[in-house]
């Protein structure tokens, strides 16, 4: 999951509860699930990830990626005025579903280190549910043009500042240690997560939860001093 540049339990707390069902359901969340038209733009936007990953995104053509998707140009831009809005939908997907939970996970009013781990949980589920999304984005995004470009950096920048933020009041009512910045963690979080297309296969030993569950541990033990 590419998110959180900023241009980029304790065991009482480790229950059912304060693991919130983070990214619940991240694998079958998107287009596909809306119906025959959303079926017509899932099978668009695969096809496009499918070719974009295998070829890049200038040597791939509209008429590949229709055919691909079994479905006539017409049906394409009915949805897609061009390549370049399929690369946005790639990613704006993504971090649309990163910050819905984002705001439900925030409005529970957790423990601060049980929403940490829910958004790093939530983060893990999500990118690993679109890893060649999150990778194709991640080699092609610099083709966008300014204004969508900014437009995802407005969206990623949203959800660091609210996980610094979090981390910042974390230090401030002695609940996490002070001996990193709050920058310097959300940092170490998002790169991390931005990193998994490159080495986690979601079919491997481990699942997305138990990674995610791992990677919270490895922070919350550092904000613990």
């Amino acid at each position: 999951m590419a998110v959180g540049r900023s241009t980029a339990r304790s065991a009482a707390g480790r229950t059912d509860a304060g693991r919130g069902g983070a990214g619940r359901g991240a694998a079958g969340r998107g287009a596909a699930g809306r119906g025959a038209a959303g079926s017509v733009q899932a099978r668009i936007v695969a096809a496009a990830v499918g070719l974009f990953s295998e070829q890049g995104f200038d040597a791939t053509s509209v008429q590949e990626i229709v055919e691909r998707a079994e479905v006539t140009k017409g049906a394409m831009y009915h949805y897609y005025r061009s390549k370049d809005d399929l690369l946005y939908e790639i990613y704006h997907a993504l971090i649309s579903t990163q910050l819905t939970d984002l705001d439900r996970i925030l409005a529970a009013g957790r423990p601060l280190p049980d929403a940490i781990r829910a958004i790093v949980v939530d983060l893990v589920e999500t990118t690993a549910a679109r890893l060649e999304e999150t990778a194709v984005f991640a080699r092609e995004s610099h083709r966008l043009a300014g204004d969508r470009m900014a437009a995802l950096r407005a969206d990623r920048r949203r959800y660091h500042e609210a996980v610094r933020d979090l981390v910042v009041r974390g230090q401030k009512d002695g609940v996490f240690a002070a001996s990193a910045s709050a920058e310097t963690v959300t940092l170490i979080v998002f790169g991390i997560v931005n990193q998994l297309p490159q080495w986690y296969r979601p079919d491997g030993e481990k699942s997305p939860r138990q990674l995610g569950d791992e990677i919270a541990d490895f922070v919350l033990a550092g904000l613990a001093g």
